[in-house]
This record gives structure tokens, C-alpha cells and sequence, in this order.
């Protein structure tokens, strides 16, 4: 007989937004944010430096130009909260939107080489902005590519205008 191998405390079983700073978006946005923390908590690798009491919830908020991330155990006990600017990301999420409102109106009416020339120009910058999530994170919290790119997607989704 053989077991399933333990799940690592190291992960997220949570993220909520907070209401107060983000508030409802219109009914496209509030099914992007959604699907998004639905695929972060599904698969995820997000260790606290020294801390071995996950999983973790994860409550984000806008605050002025910054995300603020407030982690806390299973249990409710604050671990670390922290904010991080989005100067950074402007103009990469202002390329990314644009790269993804070209590849939908492709989808429409351009050839197959056109969408996946498209799509591959969206997927990088999509990449870029995972490594740059890993960035900002890597002295707070440890987290791997695959994370990083779901933080950006989440993270791409609050500030997508539908």
C-alpha cells in the first residue's frame, strides 16, 4: 500500500482581496481576479523566510502606487505584511494590455501565424512580469517562476481596465 507523499506547508491556501482599497470591479474583472486566485491557491510554492507553519493566506491591497501583501498562518497569526511599489510595472503592464487587446481582436481576423506571433510577444512580456514579481519578492518571501507568474496574472487583473 502506498501513500500520497505530504502536501509542503509552503503555500498558499487563501488570497483575498481587500474590499476597502480594491473594491468590486465591473463583472469581467471580477471573474479575471477570480479565476486568477483560484489557479494562485490551486498550485503554488510560497515559503515565508523561517516559518514553517503553513499554508498561508495571502490579503492584497492597493494603497496610493503600492501592493500591500499581509500573510498570516492557517491559524490567523500575522507572519509578515509588506508593500511593494508599482512603479515597476506600469509600463509593462501598459504593454502587456496592449499585446493582449491585439491578440483578441486577432483572434477575429488574422492567420494562425499572425495569433501565435502575437501570443508568443504576449506570453514574454507575461514572463517578464513573473520575473519581476520573483524580484520583488525574493527578499520577503520565496516563491518559484510558476508562482510568479500567477502573482502576475492576479496582479495584471486588478489593474486591467475591462
Amino acid at each position: 500500500m502506498t501513500s500520497e507523499p505530504e502536501q509542503s506547508k509552503s503555500h498558499l491556501y487563501e488570497v483575498v482581496l481587500d474590499a476597502a482599497s480594491i473594491g468590486r470591479g465591473t463583472p469581467d474583472q471580477e471573474h479575471e481576479r477570480a479565476v486568477a486566485i483560484y489557479d494562485l491557491t490551486s498550485e503554488n510554492s510560497f515559503a515565508p523566510p523561517g516559518r514553517d507553519d503553513g499554508p498561508f493566506s495571502l490579503r492584497v491591497a492597493h494603497q496610493e502606487s503600492k501592493l500591500t501583501f499581509d500573510i498570516a498562518s492557517q491559524a490567523g497569526e500575522p507572519v509578515l505584511n509588506f508593500s511593494i511599489s508599482m512603479t515597476p510595472f506600469r509600463s509593462l503592464l501598459k504593454d502587456y494590455f496592449l499585446v493582449c487587446e491585439n491578440y483578441y481582436a486577432a483572434i477575429r481576423t488574422a492567420s494562425p501565424t499572425q495569433i501565435e506571433a502575437i501570443d508568443r510577444e504576449r506570453a514574454a512580456l507575461h514572463n517578464e512580469g513573473a520575473s519581476l514579481v520573483v524580484a520583488r519578492f525574493a527578499e520577503r518571501v520565496a516563491i518559484d517562476a510558476a508562482t510568479g507568474r500567477r502573482l502576475f496574472t492576479l496582479i495584471s487583473s486588478l489593474y486591467w481596465k475591462a
